[in-house]
């Protein structure tokens, strides 16, 4: 470990001079993010969130995709609130959670970006995921509790805040303490048993970390980051890469649901029709089985419904946006879903959080039984979707959205290391305009 502090070792990196792989993740990530704000900028989520944060954090920053401006506090947030609520970006195993959906608006909010080069934002975007990545391995190996991503990749965000911004190493280790301590430390499997708007917490995430660098530079303290302290995990900080074992979903629902969903899709060519089916049942880890919720009401419950994504994949041969959006009140998909059971496999289960497997069998009402092998998701490390299919799916989200900027973003992303960020950043805060009206929430209400 080098003589340096952890705080004057995440200054000392240098973002313009990283591993080429790490550029070339950087970047799909970066598509990756972008095609799930733009598929998520017409849901009720980001409606209510936009008018949120339009009233109560008044400001210069402009929104990501969307109409008006905030502070960077406030911008921050709106950004993590909008990606997250569609459940389609990258995460990594071991953190059991995601770090990008923090760090890209977080990055997005401060002025300081605009100064960057494109090689330095995706090198700087980089740095941000590998720090929110450690804490998050860090938080899991101290913690008993299974806390939501916002508990640590609000520290990625103020790790990344601080270097923009040009802290000293004592204000970076304040700051880092602040987040810590003020970081969203909300249980997971709350919002698993019982789905909201509140998510995974990413939103909370990314408005901490900003004001965590805020509040140190401005001299105020706070208690040391204890997760920045063990050393097993931060030791090899800028030799070893966890950033580069990043997975990407190939579904907008929770990951844990993904493997089920390949395994049932393996199965689908031997059906004709979906009233064949009399029965399926999913085996897979004890966090996947608790994806319980048979008929989602609302786009969260559907995204953490593990039946209902089984239930899509078999009707309509994949899970898309309109999966958990449209198809909610579709009484084919729903009487699939009631037919779904789910079961705990404790080999599964010994092996989550690093590998996640899930089987399938199905019973036709002809008797015959169909039984698929042990699938995990698309997007692992060791199962990729590849730079084309990942492509493909940012089109499926943005295009909709977006039209014919989807590919004009698509080839700045691509160039990005020889342009300038402005470029994109002139992209991402053009507003979209088929955000639908929401009523602002003001606690100024009453007196207008």
């Amino acid at each position: 470990m080098s003589d340096l502090s952890l705080p004057a070792q995440l200054l000392a990196l240098d973002s313009t001079a990283l591993p080429p792989e790490v550029y070339d993740l950087a970047q799909t990530c970066l598509l990756d993010l972008i095609g799930v704000a733009a598929g998520a900028t017409n849901t009720t989520l980001a409606g209510i969130g936009r008018h949120f944060v339009l009233d109560q954090y008044p400001g210069n920053q402009p929104l990501l995709f969307s109409e008006g401006s905030a502070s960077s506090t406030g911008a921050a947030l709106y950004g993590g609130w909008l990606i997250d609520a569609l459940d389609a970006h990258d995460g990594h195993v071991l953190t059991k959670g995601h770090a990008g959906v923090a760090i890209l608006p977080a990055m997005l909010s401060l002025p300081e970006t605009q100064e960057l080069s494109g090689r330095r934002f995706l090198g700087e975007l980089a740095i941000g995921y590998e720090i929110a990545i450690r804490a998050g391995i860090s938080l899991h190996n101290s913690a008993c509790d299974y806390h939501t991503s916002g508990a640590w990749n609000c520290l990625g965000v103020t790790a990344v805040a601080a270097r923009l911004m040009n802290l000293s190493a004592k204000q970076v280790a304040e700051a880092l303490g602040i987040a810590e301590f003020y970081g969203p430390r909300s249980q997971m499997m709350r919002c698993i048993e019982h789905p909201t708007m509140l998510k995974d917490g990413s939103g909370w995430g990314a408005m901490t970390g900003i004001a965590s660098a805020l509040l140190g530079r401005a001299g105020f303290t706070g208690a040391p980051a204890v997760l920045m302290a063990q050393s097993d995990t931060w030791r090899d900080l800028g030799t070893h890469w966890y950033f580069l074992d990043t997975y990407f979903k190939r579904y907008p629902v929770c990951y844990w649901a993904q493997p089920a969903i390949e395994a049932s899709l393996s199965l689908r060519p031997g059906i004709a029709d979906a009233d064949e089916i009399q029965e399926v049942r999913v085996t897979s880890f004890h966090q996947a089985v608790r994806l319980h919720t048979p008929h989602p009401r609302s786009t969260e419950e559907a995204q953490y419904s593990l039946p209902w994504a089984v239930a899509c994949a078999l009707y309509r041969g994949s899970v898309d946006q309109r999966s958990v959006t449209g198809d909610l009140e579709n009484p084919k998909v729903t009487q699939l879903a009631r037919k779904i059971r789910l079961l705990e496999s404790p080999e599964f289960s010994r092996q989550f959080p690093a590998r996640r497997y899930a089987t399938v069998t199905i019973q036709l009402t002809n008797g015959q039984e169909l039984v698929s092998s042990r699938f995990e998701a698309l997007g692992t490390p060791g199962n990729p979707i590849g730079r084309t299919g990942l492509v493909s799916k940012f089109h499926e989200l943005a295009q909709p959205v977006i039209g014919s900027r989807a590919d004009i973003l698509e080839s700045i992303v691509d160039a990005l290391p020889n342009r300038p960020v402005t470029d994109l950043l002139a992209q991402l805060s053009d507003p979209i305009q088929n955000i639908p009206p929401k009523e602002i929430i003001s606690t100024h209400a009453a007196e207008t």
